[in-house]
């Protein structure tokens, strides 16, 4: 697989993370500036009395997601066993075990934009980005979740994609959601 350029790879760190690069049983090796910047990140917080949700945080900002390779590292840079940190990782929701796209669509289907028409809105992103909730486009630009509540009740059917919340989202709107972020993936 080709990398590309250091801006596509900037642009796309979440999909680069892991090297392309299978060994014997198939398992992946993170690239040393991947490694690198783990690294760093894990000694900001050497000080801290609890610094596992600070530096997860902080990865997964940088790229996406937590995969075992990266919480091995941080395993050997902090002493926390792997089982400890995978446990982190999978208990709260935030973490991400599988790389995100560029914008994250999560659809609400609490009782309120259920009720709405919510699962009908999820459904119309599914179809039209050809995947299934808690997967992402071929091309890593968006990633589709179905979320419990957001919180928004009054405005429902609501989304959400990268914070931003859409309020009263019709069928007839999804089309066009979808090409204003795809025309953002361009720039």
């Amino acid at each position: 697989m080709c990398l590309g350029s250091k801006k596509e790879l900037k642009k796309f760190n979440n999909i680069f993370l892991l090297k392309a690069v299978k060994e014997k049983g198939g398992k992946m090796f993170l690239r040393k500036e991947a490694v690198d910047q783990i690294k760093e990140i894990c000694g900001r917080y050497k000080d801290e009395p609890s610094p596992l949700m600070l530096i997860l945080a902080d990865i997964q900002n940088e790229y996406g997601y937590l995969p075992l390779e990266v919480q091995e590292v941080v395993s050997q840079e902090t002493g926390i066993p792997t089982s400890e940190i995978y446990g982190v990782v999978t208990f709260y929701s935030f973490f991400s075990l599988q790389p995100k796209g560029r914008y994250v669509i999560g659809v609400c289907i609490g009782t309120a934009c259920y009720v709405k028409g919510g699962q009908n809105v999820l459904d119309k992103f599914s179809d039209l980005l050809n995947i299934k909730v808690g997967q992402t486009t071929k091309d890593g630009l968006f990633t589709l979740d179905g979320l419990r509540c957001i919180g928004a009740c009054g405005i429902a059917p609501a989304i959400s994609i990268n914070g931003k919340v859409y309020p009263k989202v019709k069928l007839s709107d999804v089309p066009e959601i979808i090409k204003e972020y795809k025309e953002k993936g361009m720039e």
